[in-house]
């Protein structure tokens, strides 16, 4: 049995696309999706169409990223501050705008972990960030990741929301990241997954880059309008995709950092575009 295992998409349909191609020449069938569906790429319901699709040809089994968080607190909070054309939070609001209620009813069903049973082989724990907390990250050499490793009944952890593809080995466990289908970190601005493969009554695994139409999604950026609704995020974005360098969250903590000097205050969803633009000229060029 092998199983292709996807995080971190991002609303990134052509990347997603591609690597779901990939596996199903492989003959693969089965699936396990490690959350952040959408966030920040155009047209997040051609995302949703493939998963949908998947899940009702194939085996798929799925759990809950932090960004399905944001959908579901801000499908109830009548008071949300997101505003368009506000770089933090403009591409949270352009692909909230797209989600009808069965993407936000599928968000809410799903858990932040998954045991994951098959016959004849070590149990599989899936999970987002890790399995108390789908913010929380897995990092070797981390004190809080080697606690939970000891705690854990499970031989084999899978995790994303790094973006980063790796293995994270402490005694008898095993933590496979398989990076990020969307927004990779230090991959070339290759798309990233990893395919699980059965051997005898345990698992080895492969891990995936693959090249993809970059040009179809930046030209998407602009002719959807979520460029002017999010300008300096999507900037993050291209350089992102272009490099699989410099993350949203490293551009974000500068935006905020100088925000901070000079006005004394900094809130994550309102840093004004004048340090994005201060930020970004540090950090991207």
């Amino acid at each position: 049995m092998d199983i292709a295992v996807f995080s971190d998409i991002h609303g990134n349909y052509v990347a997603f696309e591609q690597c779901v191609n990939y596996s199903l020449a492989c003959n693969i069938h089965t699936f396990i999706f490690l959350g952040d569906y959408l966030g920040e790429f155009p047209y997040p319901q051609k995302t949703m169409e493939l998963i949908y699709a998947l899940k009702e040809k194939e085996t798929c089994f799925f759990v809950r990223g932090n960004k399905e968080d944001y959908w579901i607190s801000r499908r109830y909070d009548n008071n949300c501050e997101w505003k368009d054309g506000n770089s933090t939070v403009g591409a949270l609001q352009y692909c909230y705008d797209h989600l009808t209620p069965k993407e936000l009813d599928f968000f809410q069903s799903l858990s932040i972990s998954q045991e994951i049973r098959f016959e004849n082989i070590s149990t599989i724990l899936a999970c987002h960030g890790s399995p108390n907390r789908n913010n929380e990250k897995m990092l070797p050499d981390d004190g809080p990741t080697k606690q939970l490793l000891r705690d854990c009944i499970y031989p084999y952890i899978l995790c994303g929301h790094t973006h980063l593809q790796g293995v994270i080995k402490y005694g008898d466990k095993v933590v496979l990241n398989p990076g990020a289908v969307g927004v990779p970190l230090h991959s070339g601005g290759k798309a990233q997954f990893m395919i699980l493969h059965q051997n005898m009554q345990e698992w080895s695994y492969e891990f995936i880059s693959m090249d993809y139409d970059k040009r179809k999604v930046i030209q998407e950026m602009q002719e959807s309008g979520l460029e002017k609704r999010a300008p300096y995020w999507t900037q993050v974005t291209k350089h992102l995709i272009l490099t699989g360098e410099v993350s949203h969250g490293t551009v974000l903590a500068k935006a905020m950092h100088l925000c901070k000097v000079e006005t004394g205050k900094s809130n994550w969803y309102n840093v004004p575009d004048p340090y994005w633009e201060k930020a970004i000229a540090e950090l991207l060029t």
